[in-house]
């Protein structure tokens, strides 16, 4: 073992405060002297759990919407999105592995108690709204397949609560392997959507070329706003940091370095899948509906239509399918990230069971008031405000985290190069002037989704 190098980087001011998610954290065994791919494959599943935040049912809204919208034309903004992603995950994760903390914990070093709760509140929030993009795919995707109402299917998303308790008990590796199946199950299903949906393939390459339409158009400013905040998922950089420290790896400066490497494939391969699977969303929302009249914001008009656009019997199905899976796979990440900030930024813990059905039914009442008033219409709406309400909490976990994976202090011989440093504050002020954007735009406007 490098003994000498084990040293973690000292710039941090409270030191021994307990590892990140202590009951799950350095549990899953990397085999020693192995091959390539076995370590690749032990280091492997962190990224799918990351991955899930972005196919979320909240995603699904967006990017119907902008396909039957605008075409293919915001496909840029889902890889621009993308690539963003890719490079603050692959912080985050360094963040973990280098320092032996995670994000809420860094963040919170040194800070007064009043601004670690208010940063806690706003990560908080962002984790309620994924919540809610859950309850509310989960209820559709039910009224779809089974025809389940709304209100009951809202509550039986309660029932999930159980479902993770017993998940968790198993083991973290069972956690990752659920959500892989369920991965690989909407990857497959939207790889069918979009063959038959027959695509213009010109148009659709030409749509990953940005425009400055995007830009001027305030209309469609705003939508590609709301794939943005669907894509690039603040909670996702907390969860992050932490569960690459489930693997057992060499805490020594060689092994560390070992496991950045890895957890970037890791996190490259599954985050590169989700840019595929929310690709696919825009595109059958665009080759199905755009052009023909039909402006689709909403999942069950997309769900309606589908098959009679398509001439395939089977794609509304197969969609709600995705979409149920989509919800569920959903759950297993907000418990995790609620745990982690509740405990890096106000240091409280809470049984697994409490923290989740708090944040559960946090989400379930406003889905479920809003139901009851407005109907599926005002259903649709509240899960495109829930996006929004992620883009806007964005850079309150995006600028710490970039901050700090830059200081060769807190960083050690961990710290980002130069040409990674700028790329990561590119990326945060393209977030957050397109944020000023969104909010002024409201203020000035009263602009209503939908």
């Amino acid at each position: 073992m490098d003994t000498s190098s084990s040293k973690q980087p000292s710039g941090w001011l409270k030191q021994g405060e307990g590892s990140s998610l202590e009951e799950v954290n350095n549990t899953v065994s990397i085999p020693a002297g192995s091959g390539f791919w076995r370590k690749f494959f032990a280091f492997s599943g962190p990224g799918a759990l990351i991955a899930v935040g972005y196919v979320d049912p909240g995603n699904w809204a967006t990017s119907i919407a902008g396909g039957s919208r605008y075409g293919y034309l915001l496909l840029s903004v889902v890889l621009i999105s993308s690539l963003i992603a890719m490079l603050l995950q692959g912080l985050a994760a360094k963040l973990g592995i280098a320092t032996g903390r995670d994000l809420a914990q860094a963040t919170g070093d040194g800070l007064k108690k009043h601004w670690a709760i208010i940063l806690w509140l706003l990560a908080e929030l962002a984790i309620m709204a994924t919540d809610l993009a859950e309850v509310i795919g989960s209820a559709i995707a039910l009224n779809l397949l089974v025809g389940m109402p709304l209100l009951l299917g809202i509550a039986v998303t309660t029932v999930d609560v159980m479902l993770l308790l017993l998940l968790q008990k198993k083991g973290f590796r069972l956690l990752e392997s659920i959500v892989i199946v369920l991965m690989t199950t909407i990857f497959g299903i939207f790889v069918f959507e979009v063959i038959a949906s027959k695509p213009q393939w010109s148009e659709l390459l030409a749509g990953y070329i940005p425009t400055w339409q995007i830009v001027t158009n305030p209309e469609m400013l705003f939508v590609a706003l709301g794939i943005l905040g669907a894509t690039v998922m603040p909670h996702n950089l907390y969860l992050h940091s932490s569960i690459v420290q489930t693997r057992q790896y060499d805490r020594s400066k060689t092994g560390r370095r070992e496991a950045v490497k890895f957890s970037m494939l890791d996190s490259l391969g599954s985050l590169t899948v989700a840019f595929i699977i929310n690709s696919a969303i825009l595109i059958v929302g665009a080759a199905a509906f755009y052009g023909k009249g039909l402006d689709v914001s909403e999942i069950e008009g997309a769900y309606h239509l589908l098959s009679p656009t398509l001439g395939v019997g089977i794609a509304s199905t197969l969609f709600a399918v995705a979409l149920l899976a989509s919800g569920q796979n959903s759950t297993i990440t907000g418990t995790l990230a609620g745990q982690i900030v509740m405990e890096g930024f106000i240091h409280i813990r809470l049984a697994p069971w409490l923290r989740r059905i708090i944040t559960r039914l946090i989400a379930v009442v406003p889905a479920f008031i809003v139901t009851w008033i407005a109907g599926s219409k005002g259903l649709g709406e509240l899960l495109l405000w829930s996006q929004v309400v992620l883009s806007l909490q964005l850079p309150f976990a995006v600028i710490p985290l970039v901050m700090f994976t830059g200081s060769k202090r807190k960083m050690g011989s961990f710290v980002n190069s130069r040409p990674v440093q700028l790329a990561a504050w590119m990326s945060t002020a393209i977030i957050v002037s397109l944020n000023i954007f969104l909010v002024a735009y409201i203020l000035l406007t009263g602009h209503e989704l939908g």
